[in-house]
């Protein structure tokens, strides 16, 4: 088989089974597991698929920049911020995550909430200037302009002095092997000091982020409290997410 036709081999695998196995493709094809490799390799070189131990997973398409992102399953996005905002409670402390899903939460909030919202997103922090009853904490640090929000030591640091009842966490990936990802190490890190401050951490994420990976994990499923998708709920991936106990709130 040649170089171009294993290429198209194994994107209609990913396309159908959503994950490569290596070993697999190479016993299936009579080839060697450094063959498959270096098609992988190449593959994710163009962006066409995030490579993991052993093979490799469908690339997440909400990598690209913050204004591209908006336009990216914006149905989707303001059907998983409606349901997360129902999980906000008067009198309550919300850390709220950057990013687009994020900020359609923010603006999903009602008008005449009283409630505390912990942030590292400037955006998010703008959208909530006309709720006159949200008590608004910004945290600072070094501002990452791909997701607008603040990340590095600084932020992370002023992420460990706060407490908040409930965390929406805005990721790229979600995967019930791969578990929760992003692009960027920074922007883990802090999603992850966020998640470790408050009583419950529930994941945002719209259809086209399941059964997807980025390159650096935020948290295993065991760490958080469930996630909120559009996504079918009989889908193979959330029936997976499912059987691994993960709480998943239908959004529709």
């Amino acid at each position: 088989m040649l170089a171009a036709e294993r290429r198209d081999h194994l994107l209609g695998l990913l396309a159908r089974e959503r994950k490569i196995v290596a070993k697999d493709v190479a016993a299936e094809l009579g080839i060697s597991e450094d063959s498959v490799r270096r098609d992988l390799r190449d593959l994710a070189a163009d962006g066409l698929c995030q490579r993991v131990y052993g093979g490799a997973l469908p690339v997440s398409p909400a990598v690209v920049d913050y204004a591209a992102r908006q336009t990216v399953a914006p149905d989707g996005k303001r059907k998983v911020a409606a349901v997360a905002a129902g999980l906000v409670r008067p009198g309550g402390a919300l850390i709220l995550d950057g990013g687009t899903t994020a900020l359609a939460v923010a603006r999903a909030l009602p008008q005449d909430l009283a409630c505390t919202v912990i942030t590292h997103s400037p955006t998010i922090a703008g959208a909530l200037l006309d709720h006159p009853q949200v008590e608004l904490f910004l945290l600072g640090g070094r501002v990452f302009k791909h997701s607008a929000v603040t990340c590095g030591a600084t932020a992370v640091e002023a992420a460990q002095n706060v407490s908040a009842d409930l965390c929406l966490l805005g990721v790229t990936g979600v995967h019930p092997e791969s578990g929760l990802t992003t692009g960027d190490v920074e922007e883990a890190a802090m999603k992850r000091a966020l998640a470790a401050r408050a009583a419950d951490t529930y994941v945002l994420a719209s259809s086209e982020k399941i059964g997807t990976a980025s390159r650096f994990r935020v948290l295993p499923w065991e760490e958080v409290s469930g996630l909120i998708t559009d996504a079918d709920p009989r889908g193979a991936v959330v029936e997976q997410l499912k059987a691994l106990g993960v709480e998943v709130l239908a959004a529709s």
